[in-house]
């Protein structure tokens, strides 16, 4: 037995790495990783065998990243195998890890835009680091050559949102510039095992710096799309929070502008391991989260983390180029209300502009009263229109010939104007179903703008999300009537019960004010082909502890294959069918006890030393992937 234990780690299944998650060989599931005394036979299907939910008599599970999950693996020979699933980290930022050259970096380490450390001086001055990585990219490059390698690179790039405090306790969310980085890993051949051997902090001085990087994806081609949320208001004069990010990136709190952030940067990585960013100013300024290409590698459909946020679509002028294209905004028609409701989409074109020349404006110094005049109060005058931003009303009026400017400096503000339905509340990531020409968005909370019957939205929630499904298609006008060039624009949004939230009307014994056996505000989601399963990670404040799922498309499981520590949120998702032959699927965590009332009330006080002695005082965070222990059945 021992030796057919040794074979299996060897040759079979390595979810994620760690051992190999199946090679796959002509597009489908091959039983080549199961040669040494396993089976001849070809795989028929994947599953996953879920997990309950941590509870308080094991304290240690809910202050880490804890699995007790599995795949299980059908054969046509009617044979089975089960793989026990792990959680394999890279670093905990703050680690020191290798920089490639002999020394080491800081992973998570923040730099100003002449790339200095930027230190804590209420932490002895120490590099400030972020305890809140966030979305990644695995992918290969062509000739690459890392020392250090001695199998086959692979490369992830992480990028990291925020860190939530300095040492003193003060709140640092948006007052530094994200960093990003690419990690160079020594992939082994024989187990699919990824090793980090060096971090590199990319440059990003040439684009300004980067703000609030969240969820991101891997482009067709192989770049890593990135993202910035939460684009700073061009309208309010004194932003503290934006100045102070100023001063930490530039060291004058005068020299950012609010129109050079919220756009969507694009990092390629380099065959020595390095990375250049570059960043799209032609795809509107919403609150970027996790965007998705599709398969004709121009159609990108944006969700926007934002309260009165809109379902956005850009649509590149060439296949592999996001730097020119046409921009809409989606115009929903409700078909039902009930629960997380349905609609029909529409599109309204915003504009179409290339990169450069919106960047030639905001380089220009164009200001927000050069686009249209705004008002937080009722000006008590007709020729301006009411609108919704950021949850709280606005009062505007286009200036005259202001259109293409107002498209893509003042995009919420401008698709709201026109028409658009401008109520999702904090529409996540997205991602594609190609088989089935679907795609799947995640609304964290159905609640606010989304309920209140202030737009076209009017559904009845639940507070705790759903995943909503769309149909894609092709054959489609605008509101012009001009022909949308693109056989994947989304035509409906509906979401399945399964991927359907549960408010509680009273908190169960340890807090959940959601159902712990049902997703809870979804964030990070992925959809694997091969596997025909959505991943779905939380960033939940109704879970006590937030999970990873893995729900299957064709038989409507939802399993729960991963806990974060309580107070974290599972961010870093990603599901890659084939690297060099292996299958992997990313997973990083952010802010680990980052304790809300009364939701974490009951578990604070037994959790938050595990916490703390795991995660460096709540400093740092995990970036890594899920691996499998093979497991003879």
């Amino acid at each position: 037995m021992t030796q057919s234990i040794d074979n299996t780690r060897r040759r079979m299944l390595g979810f994620m790495a760690g051992a190999p998650l199946l090679p796959l060989a002509g597009g489908i599931f091959t039983s080549k990783a199961f040669a040494d005394n396993i089976t001849d036979s070809p795989l028929a299907s994947v599953s996953f065998v879920p997990m309950a939910a941590p509870s308080l008599s094991n304290p240690a599970a809910m202050a880490t990243t804890y699995i007790n999950s599995a795949m299980q693996l059908k054969f046509e020979d009617g044979s089975s195998r089960l793989v026990k699933l792990d959680y394999h980290p890279f670093f905990i930022s703050g680690d020191k890890v290798p920089d490639g050259q002999g020394g080491t970096v800081v992973a998570g380490g923040y730099y100003d835009i002449n790339n200095r450390p930027i230190n804590d001086p209420t932490a002895g001055n120490r590099q400030f680091f972020s305890d809140c990585p966030d979305g990644s990219s695995l992918l290969t490059v062509e000739g690459a050559n890392v020392p250090g390698v001695y199998g086959k690179p692979v490369f992830a790039v992480v990028q990291f949102e925020y860190t939530s405090r300095d040492g003193g306790g003060n709140n640092m969310y948006g007052r530094l510039p994200s960093p990003i980085a690419v990690l160079t890993l020594d992939q082994n051949q024989e187990t699919g095992e990824l090793k980090l051997v060096k971090y590199h902090n990319v440059d990003t001085s040439s684009v300004g710096g980067l703000w609030i990087t969240c969820g991101a994806s891997l482009s067709p081609w192989g770049t890593h799309l990135s993202s910035e949320e939460y684009e700073p208001d061009a309208s309010k004069m004194d932003d503290k929070r934006f100045k102070a990010y100023s001063k930490n990136l530039f060291g004058n709190e005068n020299t950012a502008t609010p129109y050079n952030y919220g756009h969507l940067p694009e990092v390629t990585v380099n065959k020595d391991g390095t990375g250049s960013i570059t960043k799209h100013y032609c795809m509107g300024r919403i609150s970027h989260e996790l965007v998705q290409v599709m398969p004709d590698e121009r159609t990108v459909i944006m969700g926007d983390d934002a309260t009165n946020g809109g379902l956005f679509m850009f649509i590149a002028d060439k296949p592999r180029d996001l730097s020119s294209g046409k921009l809409y905004v989606g115009k929903w028609h409700q078909t039902s209300n009930e629960g997380p409701g349905a609609g029909d989409i529409s599109w309204i074109k915003l504009g179409e502009a290339n990169s450069d020349e919106i960047k030639r404006l905001v380089d220009a110094g164009i200001k927000s009263s050069d686009i249209m005049e705004i008002h937080h109060k009722d000006p008590k005058d007709p020729s301006f229109t009411k609108i919704g931003y950021g949850g709280k009303p606005n009062w505007v009026k286009l200036k005259p010939g202001m259109e293409k400017e107002a498209a893509f400096l003042e995009t919420h503000r401008y698709a709201a104007l026109v028409g658009g339905s401008l109520g999702f509340t904090k529409m996540e990531g997205t991602t594609v179903n190609i088989k089935d020409k679907k795609a799947y968005s995640a609304m964290s909370y159905i609640y606010k703008t989304m309920t209140d019957g202030s737009n076209d939205i009017h559904v009845q929630g639940p507070k705790a999300g759903a995943v909503y499904e769309h149909k894609l298609t092709g054959g489609q006008t605008d509101s012009d009537g001009n022909r949308i060039d693109s056989e994947w624009v989304s035509v409906h949004m509906h979401a399945p019960f399964n991927l359907t939230g549960e408010d509680l009307k009273t908190a169960d014994a340890i807090g959940n004010t959601a159902h712990a056996d049902r997703i809870a505000n979804p964030d990070n989601i992925k959809y694997s082909e091969k596997l025909r399963t959505l991943f779905i990670g939380e960033d939940s404040g109704n879970h006590v502890n937030n999970f990873l799922w893995a729900y299957n498309v064709d038989s409507g499981d939802l399993s729960r294959i991963m806990s974060c520590p309580a107070g974290a949120e599972s961010t870093g998702l990603h599901a890659v069918d084939e690297i060099n032959g292996w299958t992997y699927i990313m997973s990083n965590m952010q802010h680990p006890g980052d304790w809300e009332s009364p939701l974490h009330d009951k578990v604070k006080d037994a959790l938050d030393p595990y916490i703390r002695a795991n995660y460096k005082d709540r400093y740092g965070a995990a970036v890594g992937y899920i691996t499998g222990i093979p497991k003879v059945s």
